[in-house]
């Protein structure tokens, strides 16, 4: 499906795709509620747009997916701290002619030595250390990062991979500077982007200034984003619709919220889009229960996805495996193949009667239910469908509580595997199997909560990221995602659509189709008032 535009939001996109320019105007704040407490500042350290959103316009990259298109693709990278960029004959070199005269917020150059920092940082080969490192994994291919000068930098791979530029263009691949320390980073962060740290007050918000001396003539047009941290949904749709914010905080309008906003609100400008964001289930493989494989099955067979699709989003989302359904997304599996996995398609009751008959074979039953805790983070998109699952167990015999964990600790607590089953939501940084499979998926990632490890899956991943004729890449994907669905790796519930709503005033920002973090420069974005 589409993205679906609503009101002025229409005319913003047709402006932008079309090449018009508007008239512009200088000054004012920005003011967007967030949903909760950023667990660092640090974006090389998070796993969360909870950093991202506020904090991708302190940074630049090296190249960047242009912020006035909607979908994600190789054909929209712009770009950024590099003017130009060219591949070696061998595939296996990818060098960036850099701009020149950009300073960091504390007045420093800019130079091609920090990008190295950058890379030795993220494949730790620095003294420096990153306290988490969730995508370390996107560069395992990457043997060193060497510079020319202070305004050329060359990334030597160990193999071909077309998708680099794709990995580089997302919100999580700012360029960080040498002179820096990375623990400053999480609380005072220093980046060359169109806005400045100012504060971050825990449980309250976060201030950033516009850049006077940012390298981009004549950006941005705000003098500032305040961003108001409102960890209750319904809260700050109110907020919003009183007028006291300028913007939601991305993808926190459900659809049944969005007719509440226009029904009091209605020259607010909406936009409903997918965002590669998926409900999904984590699994502690290593641990009772669901260290048997029987278990983790009937887990699966037990699901209704449809009902979690019409309770949520009134049946506005998308069933698929574990890459973006297609349309929106570009390497979703078919729907007849999806649809002929065990648990994914066919007739709920059937499948809860096997699941059943697995459970009486584990020593279950309506006498002797199967007591658990279904963890889960302390937002909305987390706690809901949370809420759904627990109740749909209960036709197999598991009864289940649902244990809210704060964002901060969330994290943590899922990466040491402190949890037996978590109702989870994995935003996929890139619409690319090399950023989903390999962080997600591979057997030595830290972001692959489950601990799901199949070293012949690992070998596919490295054939596919090497190839480049796409249709030929796209049957090895399928082929992982049919395995990594059997295998219940991280079984998928939905892929979430949700709206974004912005006061008429508002222009210049586009919502992403299949992305929660790629779309937050703001250095476009201006206030008609």
């Amino acid at each position: 499906m589409r993205p679906m535009l609503l009101g002025g939001a229409f005319v913003a996109a047709l402006v932008c795709s079309s090449g018009l320019a508007l008239a512009q105007k200088s000054g004012g704040v920005l003011k967007m509620y967030h949903r909760d407490n950023p667990p660092t500042l640090s974006i090389h350290e998070t796993a969360t747009n909870s950093t991202v959103i506020p904090m991708m316009s302190v940074f630049n990259n090296l190249v960047l997916y242009d912020q006035n298109v909607a979908q994600n693709s190789p054909q929209s990278i712009v770009p950024d701290l590099a003017k130009s960029w060219s591949w070696s004959a061998d595939g296996k070199a990818l060098t960036f002619k850099l701009q020149e005269g950009v300073k960091w917020h504390d007045g420093k150059p800019f130079t091609a030595k920090d990008v190295v920092c950058t890379f030795d940082l993220l494949t730790g080969k620095s003294e420096d250390r990153l306290r988490a490192n969730p995508r370390k994994t996107w560069y395992s291919n990457v043997e060193k990062v060497t510079a020319n000068g202070d305004h050329e930098a060359t990334i030597h791979l160990q193999r071909p991979q077309p998708s680099l530029p794709s990995l580089l263009a997302s919100g999580y691949s700012p360029i960080y500077p040498c002179h820096v320390p990375a623990a400053q980073m999480r609380t005072r962060p220093v980046g060359t982007g169109p806005f400045k740290f100012v504060e971050f007050k825990q449980n309250e918000g976060i201030k950033i200034a516009r850049n006077p001396d940012y390298w981009k003539k004549g950006k941005p047009y705000l003098d500032g984003i305040e961003f108001t941290i409102v960890p209750n949904r319904g809260t700050a749709v109110l907020s919003f619709i009183s007028g006291r914010f300028d913007i939601t905080f991305p993808w926190e309008v459900t659809i049944p919220l969005l007719k509440d906003i226009k029904n009091q609100l209605p020259n607010a400008q909406c936009q409903i889009t997918s965002m590669n964001n998926s409900t999904n289930l984590i699994l502690n493989r290593d641990a009772p229960p669901f260290d048997n494989p029987d278990l983790r099955r009937a887990l699966v067979l037990a699901l209704d996805r449809k009902a979690f699709i019409d309770i949520l989003n009134q049946g506005d989302a998308l069933q698929g495996g574990t890459m973006q359904p297609l349309k929106d997304g570009v390497w979703g599996m078919p729907e007849e193949m999806l649809n002929s996995v065990p648990g994914y398609g066919g007739n709920v009751d059937k499948n809860r009667e096997e699941a059943r008959a697995l459970m009486k074979k584990a020593g279950y039953g309506p006498d002797k239910p199967l007591k658990l805790k279904i963890a889960t983070r302390g937002i909305s998109l987390y706690k809901d469908p949370a809420v759904i699952l627990a109740s749909q167990l209960k036709d197999i015999w598991i009864d289940a509580d649902v244990e809210i964990i704060e964002t901060t600790q969330w994290f943590p607590r899922v990466t040491r595997k402190d949890y037996s089953v978590g109702l989870n939501t994995t935003g996929n940084g890139v619409d690319d199997p090399d950023q989903n499979y390999f962080e997600n998926f591979s057997c030595k990632s830290e972001r692959n909560y489950p601990g799901y490890c199949n070293p012949e899956i690992d070998k596919l991943m490295e054939k596919q990221s090497a190839m480049s004729d796409m249709a030929e890449r796209k049957k090895v994907v399928w082929e992982i995602d049919r395995k990594l669905l059997e295998d219940n790796a991280r079984p998928i519930i939905m892929w979430n659509r949700a709206a974004i709503c912005m006061q008429p005033h508002v222009k210049g920002y586009v919502a992403n189709v299949n992305s929660v973090y790629n779309g937050f420069r703001f250095e476009d974005i201006w206030l008609d008032k």
